[in-house]
């Protein structure tokens, strides 16, 4: 049996208002930055790492719209200015691959259900098992270091 998924990035609506603002929903400034040195610093606005001197800023964000004690904010790159986004929903994004990840999951009432540490390239093994359990309604990806947001899955028929 095959599972399909939806990946999402921080969702458009959010970035413009967030960008138009000039600061994130916690009040902090968007301060851009572009270092040479950059490169590998994982986007969240279009899930790829950054390219050495591109522009981005460093932001609070809350990914769970689930309320209790797993609603928690954390820190996030994203491009400073508008990027075309995340559009290859249905596939795992190739600039996290080669990266480790934590995937938790949660059930409808946003409660961690699992927690697995991933190798990139097992991503949709890891995926299909965890969407393979009747309680899991949405998987976080994350810094398997840091804990920090990366992004959403859901299965595709949920995120219609």
């Amino acid at each position: 049996m095959t599972t399909s998924f939806h990946v999402s990035a921080l969702p458009s609506g959010d970035l413009q208002r967030i960008r138009a603002r000039g600061t994130d929903d916690f009040g902090n400034a968007i301060v851009g930055q572009a270092d040479s040195d950059a490169d590998g610093v994982p986007l969240r606005c279009c899930l790829r790492e950054a390219a050495a001197g591109e522009r981005f800023a460093l932001i609070a964000w809350q990914p769970a719209d689930e309320g209790g004690p797993y609603a928690e904010v954390g820190p996030v790159f994203i491009h400073v200015d508008s990027c075309p986004g995340y559009s290859a929903v249905d596939d795992y994004p190739e600039g996290f691959r080669h990266r480790r990840q934590l995937f938790r999951a949660y059930d409808a009432e946003g409660r961690q259900v699992n927690n697995q540490i991933v190798e990139g390239r097992d991503a949709e093994l890891a995926m299909a098992r965890l969407f393979g359990r009747t309680d899991v309604s949405f998987v976080h990806s994350r810094n398997v270091l840091a804990g920090c947001y990366m992004f959403a899955i859901t299965r595709a028929e949920a995120a219609a």
